[in-house]
């Protein structure tokens, strides 16, 4: 155990966990406490366990505002997508598991693949500020990207304003797509988000714990067997490094 790592991670003597409540894959509900619980709470609770410390639980509604408490001292690891906008201030493991993010038309729709969405006249809605989200900004060259505010923002604007393209995480598309008569999820995916830990990047000596305790979890199982515990569907343990 590296002491400058822990002195790095539980500066007050706990670590403190920033969770993002809005990645209903990654939390799958509330302890009697109110805690939080699923993958990535246990993910940080298994950090702070090799640590030796208690873990304290700091919940966010989405992880734009995660990411920008990065300078406030009110988190020592936060679990949210690694995004090179993060990256600025972030340093990020690499991801212990992924989801699909791919794309949501209604009935009719004469777009049949990924590769038809990125065309002029084509508008896409996002959940603004989410990890799929800013890799479309990275990435959308032609077509039109709008944002709205969370995921039933997003469905809604989609449904009202009568749009072409609903980008999201397949799993959450899979419930979606049942309010939506006749409408498809397009096969494959634009992209994966990537799951990781992150830590401000003054924190040099808690970044390489990290990475090596990631690269551990996912070979060793630890990863897989919080996946199997919360019964999660659209999970997959990511690659190793």
């Amino acid at each position: 155990m590296n002491d400058k790592a822990k002195a790095e991670l539980a500066p007050t003597g706990v670590l403190r966990a920033g969770i993002n409540l809005s990645n209903f894959l990654l939390v799958t509900g509330r302890s009697a406490n109110g805690d939080p619980e699923g993958v990535s709470p246990d993910m940080a609770r298994a950090i702070a366990d090799r640590l030796g410390v208690p873990v304290k639980y700091v919940t966010f509604k989405s992880p734009g505002e995660l990411a920008d408490k990065v300078d406030d001292d009110v988190w020592d690891i936060g679990n949210i997508g690694a995004e090179p906008q993060r990256a600025a201030k972030i340093a990020f493991t690499a991801a212990y598991c992924e989801i699909e993010a791919t794309y949501l038309v209604p009935a009719g729709s004469p777009i049949q693949s990924i590769a038809d969405v990125d065309r002029k006249g084509v508008r896409i809605v996002t959940s603004a500020r989410s990890a799929y989200g800013l890799w479309l900004e990275n990435n959308i060259k032609q077509a039109t990207l709008i944002q709205a505010p969370g995921l039933d923002g997003a469905l809604n604007k989609f449904i009202d304003d009568k749009l072409d393209v609903l980008a999201g995480l397949r799993p959450g598309l899979l419930k979606d797509i049942e309010k939506l008569p006749g409408a498809r999820i397009l096969d494959g995916k634009f992209s994966a988000v990537q799951q990781a830990v992150g830590t401000p990047k003054r924190n040099t000596a808690a970044a390489e714990f990290l990475a090596a305790f990631v690269e551990d979890a996912k070979k060793s199982g630890l990863v897989a067997s919080f996946i199997e515990k919360h019964k999660v569907k659209g999970l997959s343990v990511a690659p190793l490094a």
